[in-house]
């Protein structure tokens, strides 16, 4: 895709939606991290019904620590590998305590230092709670970025460099979020709904879906 229609889709997804942000509920950037590192090989919507009590009877890396693996595990049980997650969990809260005072912290490798926190959970930290242009690539965004063209790349870390090399600067801030939610809502896996996509004449998709009408 060539710069000009880059620039053409995000002007695009910008008009569409000015402010996006995380589907993930929470109330602190602590309660964001742990939000994220549930949410892998599981949906926003099934990760927010299980944190909602979660956050309510342990709000703090300090409360979440004390609770340990197997109280964490009571919360998770709805939520795909919950026993990993919930020992993940509870080891990253008890370092957040230990090492940085129960904040999280704005540096990538000390984040990817906390368990269950991979470049992608930082991505997403760095991103949402500290305002980086830092790109975060999901599955949603490595299927958008390979299916029209605007970065195609074999692996999720190649796709994150040629997002961060083509997105204009002045969109780089919510790239993640606009691209995110195109993928999730309207360029879906199985059947992209390209007759409603405010990107289909840029797209270089060579199989667009018809309407349900056509």
């Amino acid at each position: 895709m060539t710069p000009k229609k880059i620039r053409a889709l995000f002007e695009r997804l910008a008009a569409a939606d000015p402010e996006p942000t995380t589907e993930l509920e929470y109330g602190t950037p602590f309660q964001l991290l742990v939000a994220v590192i549930l949410s892998a090989q599981a949906t926003d919507k099934g990760v927010n019904l299980a944190t909602r009590a979660l956050f309510r009877d342990a709000p703090t890396p300090q409360a979440m620590a004390a609770l340990g693996e197997a109280g964490l595990a009571g919360y998770l049980k709805t939520i795909g590998l919950y026993p990993t997650k919930a020992r993940n969990v509870a080891a990253m809260a008890r370092l957040l305590v230990e090492r940085h005072e129960g904040q999280v912290p704005r540096d990538r490798a000390a984040l990817e230092a906390l368990p269950g926190v991979g470049r992608k959970t930082a991505n997403v930290i760095l991103n949402t709670v500290f305002g980086e242009p830092v790109i975060a690539v999901d599955t949603h965004i490595f299927r958008l970025a390979n299916r029209t063209g605007l970065a195609p790349g074999k692996d999720v870390r190649a796709v994150e460099e040629k997002l961060t090399r083509a997105v204009p600067p002045e969109f780089r801030r919510h790239a993640h979020h606009w691209l995110i939610l195109h993928g999730r809502y309207v360029c879906k896996a199985r059947k992209p709904e390209c007759w409603r996509c405010v990107i289909r004449d840029l797209c270089q998709f060579p199989d667009k879906v018809p309407g349900p009408d056509v």
